[in-house]
């Protein structure tokens, strides 16, 4: 287990693992963005693991495919919900390091479904 975010620096997706309210871990695929130290990914407010981490902000991240399979050792990290200029800062690191998919197609099918975008800040957990 890696004690920091640079792990994540070369890869696109993480696999990102939530935690039920039992403790079962449930692992997706996001996409991941930096910008300087800062990495961030976004989901929408229906998704489950964003209502996982309203309960839990506490997520292991491991770089992967862009369909899940692990390609690293996972960092344990935090999920800090991000608004305002913080949140627009993270849209615009996403839509940068993944122009079609995190810059059109997402931003658009939220748009459509009517989902409010997430945006998450990882950093790494505090004591």
């Amino acid at each position: 287990m890696h004690s920091t975010l640079e792990p994540l620096r070369q890869t696109k997706t993480i696999l990102l693992t939530t935690y039920k309210r039992d403790g079962t871990p449930v692992a997706t695929p996001v996409s991941i963005a930096f910008d300087g130290e800062r990495a961030f990914f976004r989901s929408y407010h229906k998704a489950w693991k964003t209502k996982r981490l309203r309960r839990n902000r506490r997520v292991l991240a491991a770089p992967c495919t862009l369909r899940g399979k692990v390609k690293g050792e996972p960092v344990a990290a935090e999920a800090i919900l991000l608004d305002g200029d913080q949140a627009r800062t993270a849209a615009q690191a996403l839509a940068r390091r993944h122009r079609v998919l995190q810059g059109v197609l997402v931003p658009f099918g939220h748009r459509v479904m009517r989902y409010r975008t997430m945006h998450y800040e990882l950093s790494l957990p505090s004591a």
